[in-house]
């Protein structure tokens, strides 16, 4: 549960560091804090035997209908983090499970191994870990930059045509003309 436990939050730390918004000693509290937190949460929910087991109950999800997950919650609490700051995805999945941390970004997407552990703690190879995980953070943040482009490009055509209707006079134009990708 240990390794796996560090490998999320190494992702998450490394996922909080680009965004910059917050200084190295916060970071760090942090994600001490949130390695407390999800030790106590996992505790007598981990079953190596039978790794999907209660996956559910130890996903950390972050999405429209659930905008600050409880133990990113708590963690800011206890260290003083603004959780706005940490500058989080707006949908991002994780699922800590026995032998293997997965990450989705966005909703729609598949997910994607962030590290993998055999059963054998000698046979785990740090560095390999960290690559891995490394290699994850740098999939997050390109999809991000690349869906927030697109989120832009879009909104832009939307007031473009918004403004095209605007000056072609159109009668029925509906005032509550909103962005399709807001």
């Amino acid at each position: 549960m240990k390794k796996e436990i560090a490998a999320v939050v190494f992702f998450l730390k490394r996922l909080i560091k680009k965004a910059e918004k917050l200084d190295v000693e916060k970071v760090d509290l942090f994600v001490e804090c949130l390695t407390v937190a999800l030790q106590e949460k996992y505790k007598g929910h981990w079953y190596p035997d039978n790794p999907s087991k209660g996956q559910a109950f130890r996903c950390i999800r972050v999405n429209r209908f659930h905008k600050e997950d409880a133990e990113l919650l708590r963690a800011c609490a206890e260290s003083g983090v603004q959780y706005k700051d940490l500058s989080l995805p707006k949908e991002l999945t994780l699922w800590v499970d026995p032998g293997e941390v997965c990450c989705r970004y966005g909703e729609r997407n598949h997910g994607f191994t962030v590290a993998t552990f055999s059963s054998d703690d000698d046979d785990d190879d740090k560095e390999d870990v960290t690559k891995k995980v490394t290699s994850a953070v740098e999939r997050v943040t390109t999809l991000n930059h690349m869906c927030a482009f697109r989120a832009a490009n879009t909104h832009s055509k939307c007031a473009q045509r918004a403004a095209f209707l605007q000056t072609m006079r159109v009668d029925r134009i509906d005032s509550s003309f909103t962005c399709p990708c807001s």
